[in-house]
C-alpha cells in the first residue's frame, strides 16, 4: 500500500504542475494572443484542471505575467558584459549581444507576449503588460551601464539615444524574425547591431572630447 506523499513530493509535484502550466500558457499566448489566451485553452493543453490553474495563478492576467517574469530572467542573465579578459570593447560587445540572442531564441516568451500587450490597450491595464514594461525598465539600465562602462565620456543625452536606439533595434530584429518563421539568423543580426551601435557611441564619445 503507498502511504501519503511526502511534503517533498507534493512541492516536486506542485513545482511540475506550475511549468506545465506556464509552457501551455507561453504555446496558446503565441498562437491567439493575450484575447485568445483562456484559463479554460490552457487547461486543455496542459491537461490539467481549471482548479490546478487557479491555485497556482489567481487570473490569466497573473499567469501572463508568471510566463514574461520566467522567460525575461533568463535572457536577463543573459545581459552581461563579458571581462576584459574576453577581449577588446568591440569583442566584448559583440559577445554579450550574441548571448543576448541566443538566449531570445531559447526563451522568446517575455518579449513575444510583452510586446503583445504593449501594443494593446485594455480599460483595465492587465498585469502581465505592467510587469512587461518594468522589466524593460531595468534592460534599458543594464544597456545604459554597458555603455557607461564602456564610453565614460559619453553625456547622459547620449547614453539615453543610444540606450533607446539598441533597445528599439532589438526589437525589430525580434519582431522581423518572427515574421519570417525562424528564418532570420537573429545571432548574427545581433552581433551587426552590437557593432553599429559601438560605432556610433564611438563617434559620438570622440565628438564629446572635441
Amino acid at each position: 500500500m503507498t502511504g501519503p506523499r511526502t511534503p517533498r513530493k507534493k512541492r516536486a509535484n506542485g513545482v511540475e504542475s506550475r511549468q506545465r502550466i506556464l509552457d501551455a500558457a507561453v504555446e496558446i499566448g503565441g498562437e491567439r494572443g493575450y484575447e485568445g489566451m483562456s484559463i479554460a485553452a490552457v487547461s486543455a493543453k496542459c491537461g490539467l484542471p481549471a482548479s490546478s490553474i487557479y491555485w497556482h495563478f489567481k487570473d490569466k492576467d497573473d499567469l501572463i505575467a508568471a510566463v514574461i517574469e520566467r522567460s525575461f530572467e533568463t535572457w536577463l542573465a543573459a545581459v552581461v558584459l563579458p571581462g576584459e579578459e574576453a577581449g577588446t570593447p568591440l569583442e566584448r560587445v559583440t559577445d554579450m549581444a550574441a548571448n543576448v540572442a541566443k538566449s531570445l531564441v531559447d526563451a522568446p516568451d517575455f518579449l513575444r507576449l510583452g510586446l503583445m500587450l504593449a501594443l494593446e490597450r485594455q480599460p483595465t491595464e492587465p498585469r502581465g503588460r505592467t510587469v512587461f514594461l518594468q522589466v524593460r525598465d531595468i534592460a534599458n539600465q543594464k544597456i545604459t551601464d554597458v555603455l557607461g562602462e564602456l564610453f565614460p565620456d559619453l553625456d547622459e543625452d547620449a547614453v539615453r539615444t543610444l540606450t533607446a536606439y539598441a533597445v528599439a533595434v532589438a526589437d525589430g530584429l525580434f519582431v522581423h524574425r518572427e515574421i519570417n518563421d525562424d528564418a532570420i539568423d537573429l545571432v548574427a543580426m545581433f552581433e551587426l547591431h552590437a557593432e553599429l551601435v559601438y560605432e556610433a557611441a564611438t563617434r559620438m564619445a570622440a565628438r564629446s572630447k572635441g
